[in-house]
């Protein structure tokens, strides 16, 4: 499989001020702070990334920030996604692509399309992406499931979908897709609580949430599972598995937020409709911290 989707990727935040603006002061902080700790890539404008009220010109100065930062060290990816096919195709083709490896398409929420509008929803989107495409099924957010089915009939049909990240929260669908997928396919985690599941099972590791915070931990937490070796993995799975999930029980982006402040890496502000962890949760996951 692709080795530039092998490991940890993260979802990354887009941290705001105060006054709800764009904080690229601190974007450049997390961005390092992965980075130097061994984040393998990084997704840009996903759900963590508070993509639906990201304006147009905000996302393409956000992404146009992170490449520089980057400065070609991590393979970098751009959510690009919608339950509008056209609308996908259209920002695909005014986008440019310079310093991206690849784009994260979700399949499309909201209007609950058939397995076969799935399939040419994305035969659509890769007839004209310059780049290669991970697609990323949500059913918890898009209200339908794409079927391990569909998400290999596209592997097997068009080179430039590339990987799958699948975010049912199913182990029996994971084993479908990874006992039938083309060698060349990944399968990469959307679920932290089941990625090293899911990579020693065979997948290629995940795009993270709590990647982003507990990163050292995390990102050796990934590799050991690649490299086959459980009983280690285990250990910082079970480390980490109650902060991830803290992160998740009210809301995300506010619960890595939560994290990300209290680590000094940027404010826990998003934007509505969303709103800031209740401090019942900052205290558990401020506990969970000083205990680690």
């Amino acid at each position: 499989m692709s080795t530039k989707f092998l490991g940890t990727g993260i979802a990354i935040v887009t941290p705001f001020k105060t006054d709800k603006s764009v904080d690229f002061d601190a974007l450049k902080k997390v961005v390092d702070f992965n980075i130097e700790n061994g984040v393998n890539y990084i997704v840009i404008s996903g759900t963590t990334g508070e993509s639906v009220t990201v304006n147009a010109e905000e996302k393409k100065e956000i992404t146009q920030f992170i490449i520089k930062v980057n400065n070609n060290r991590v393979p970098l990816v751009l959510g690009i996604g919608s339950n509008d096919t056209a609308q996908v195709i259209n920002e695909i083709k005014s986008t440019d692509f310079t310093g991206i490896s690849g784009i994260l398409s979700v399949a499309p929420y909201y209007s609950k399309p058939t397995q076969e509008g799935f399939y040419q929803h994305f035969k659509t989107i890769s007839e004209v992406c310059p780049v290669d495409i991970i697609l990323y099924n949500v059913p918890g957010r898009t209200a339908k499931n794409m079927e391990p089915s569909t998400t290999l009939r596209l592997a097997n049909n068009f080179k430039n979908i590339v990987a799958v990240k699948e975010a049912a929260n199913s182990m029996a669908q994971y084993y479908d897709l990874l006992k039938n997928k083309p060698s060349d396919f990944a399968i990469i985690s959307g679920d932290d609580d089941l990625a090293l599941g899911v990579t020693l099972a065979g997948g290629a590791g995940v795009i993270s949430v709590i990647g982003q915070a507990m990163t050292k931990d995390f990102c050796q937490m990934i590799q050991l599972g690649l490299q086959g070796n459980a009983k280690d993995a285990y250990k910082l799975h079970y480390k980490l598995m109650e902060l991830t999930s803290l992160i998740f029980s009210e809301n995300n982006p506010s619960g890595i937020k939560a994290v990300l402040e209290e680590l000094n890496l940027c404010s826990s502000v998003v934007r509505l409709p969303l709103v800031e962890s209740t401090q019942e949760l900052k205290d558990k996951i401020n506990a969970f911290l000083k205990t680690y």
